[in-house]
């Protein structure tokens, strides 16, 4: 019977819309729009969009970003990173790649390179510390 078979799970694709306000942690094992205000931190499996209404204030993790809206945060984003021309970002970057559109505002530190585990990219570049990112650009450098 086919009502009894496993179906194959899809991934949620979650929505925050404008003008809500959310305080916390959100996990989710699918992707994300943020268009309302996050206060806290997000971790995602899939993508982040932050809308040109959104704004983000905590820790960032994910597989791609697409960012239009304001984030004032740490990101760790294991493969691609995308800046709209309308983008704020305050904060460090840890992505595997990167693209900035003209007229985006990026302020902080950026890292680039293979995430080999985003734990990797949380270790603080302290003296004799290095992390996967510290590691690949004295190989290139």
């Amino acid at each position: 019977m086919k009502l009894l078979e496993k179906k194959e799970q899809k991934k949620a694709i979650n929505s925050i819309g404008e003008g809500t306000i959310l305080n916390g942690e959100i996990q989710s094992g699918g992707d994300i729009r943020i268009d309302g205000i996050l206060n806290g931190s997000v971790k995602v499996e899939g993508k982040l969009v932050l809308g040109p209404a959104g704004k983000i204030e905590g820790e960032v993790e994910c597989e791609n970003a697409i960012i239009a809206g304001e984030l004032r945060a740490k990101i760790t984003s294991k493969n691609l990173l995308t800046l709209k021309a309308s983008a704020k970002l305050y904060g460090d970057i840890f992505s595997g790649k990167l693209e900035i559109e003209p007229g985006a505002i990026f302020t902080g530190n950026c890292s680039m390179g293979i995430i080999k585990d985003l734990k990797e990219a949380k270790t603080d570049d302290g003296v004799g510390e290095k992390n996967s990112f510290t590691s690949k650009n004295e190989k290139t450098a």
